[in-house]
């Protein structure tokens, strides 16, 4: 396999920051630059890079990787490295190959996220570890290795998805392979717990999915209507509750544990719907009529105050308030100041014109309100 040439910077440098990154485990921020800067800039874990120059690193990474692939050593049956021990001699020029790789297919994946040869290498190469991991020879690549592998395959999906990037915000192949990843970290806990419910597992699969959501709503903030982002704690929330026994009670507790932060996130977002369909999903797996009418209070609180005449608030109340039933429907009222708001139920306001029925409500009491206003304005005194 050949090496990149000294005089090709671009290559040379991003790879000399990557084989940083996993050295520390650090998530990177990286950007795009304008043609005047760089053409490649960096300050701590941020780092600005031209389109040009990320294009030169490309193309000597992509030969690079390729070249590599062809090699014997790279996919024997083990699925990335060579049986170590038929050749220590060589473990010096093995371990220079194995980074050359990882920095490669880094760099690959950093121009053209959709990379599916790159992204089903390094499954390859992590499937293989694990599959040493779990042998009962001593000479295989230990646990640890393995859990320290896959925390650094989780940095550098990170470091993808949460860059202000044009595409790796919303990526459908990162988003895979990070769910693929996640399998094996909680894989191996998952056939304890399909025997009996552990709380302490609970507990740490309740910061997983925290941590996880943090990663989504910051790739959402990036890139709107990010569903992709927002499907993939859905098949998150699927995968840590079909670790027990009582799955729908599990998935009702993991989902009201993160609806206050989404509902968060989606009022500072009101015109993103990807977020408040999402939220729609949690108030379904919540399974708690009180959280129910809470969130529909809040957000219509929030609607009325600014005064959103956008779709997507009032649709997601229309929805929320439909799954809630209709008697509790008639009951749902919006404590603004003005008090003017009853939600108008499905059935009454027609289904194709239920937030627009909620709409007509909202205005109605904004008029009111104004109204108000002004009464108590003229009757103060001068």
């Amino acid at each position: 396999m050949s090496t990149p040439p000294d005089g090709n910077a671009a290559y040379n440098e991003l790879a000399r920051i990557f084989s940083a990154r996993r050295k520390d485990n650090n998530v990177l921020e990286i950007e795009i630059l304008p043609p005047g800067l760089g053409p490649l800039l960096q300050d701590g874990n941020s780092v600005g890079i031209t389109k040009k120059y990320l294009v030169q690193a490309f193309v000597t990474a992509r030969r690079i990787f390729f070249d590599a692939s062809n090699e014997p050593f790279d996919f024997p049956d083990a699925g990335g490295h060579e049986d170590e021990r038929k050749a220590p001699q060589n473990e010096s020029l093995l371990q220079k190959r194995r980074d050359d790789l990882l920095n490669a297919s880094e760099i690959i994946l950093l121009f053209d996220c959709e990379h599916l040869t790159a992204c089903s290498w390094r499954k390859r190469r992590l499937a293989a570890l694990r599959q040493r991991a779990g042998s009962a020879d001593p000479g295989y690549t230990s646990r640890e290795m393995l859990t320290r592998e896959l925390d650094t395959e989780m940095s550098l999906l990170t470091t993808y998805i949460c860059s202000p990037l044009h595409r790796h915000t919303k990526s459908p192949t990162l988003y895979n392979h990070r769910l693929w990843v996640l399998r094996q970290m909680i894989s191996d806990g998952s056939e304890r717990l399909t025997r009996r419910e552990d709380d302490r597992e609970i507990v740490s699969n309740q910061k997983v999915l925290k941590k996880e959501l943090s990663v989504v709503l910051r790739s959402g903030e990036l890139h709107p209507k990010n569903y992709y982002g927002f499907t993939y704690i859905r098949q998150l929330l699927d995968i840590l509750s079909s670790c027990y026994d009582d799955q729908g009670g599990v998935a009702a507790r993991l989902a009201a544990l993160i609806i206050p932060e989404v509902l968060d996130w989606c009022i500072a977002h009101p015109s993103d719907i990807s977020g408040w369909m999402f939220t729609l999903r949690l108030l379904d797996w919540a399974r708690d009529e009180k959280t129910r009418a809470d969130s529909i209070d809040r957000v219509l609180r929030f609607a009325l105050n600014v005064g959103w005449e956008g779709e997507s608030i009032w649709t997601f109340v229309d929805l929320a308030t439909k799954m809630i039933g209709v008697g509790a429907s008639e009951k749902a009222q919006c404590r603004a100041p003005s008090n003017a708001l009853t939600y108008l139920p499905l059935s009454e306001a027609g289904a194709a014109d239920g937030w627009k029925a909620c709409l007509e409500r909202a205005r109605t009491a904004w008029v009111a309100g104004q109204q108000a206003g002004s009464r108590i304005g003229d009757s103060s005194p001068k």
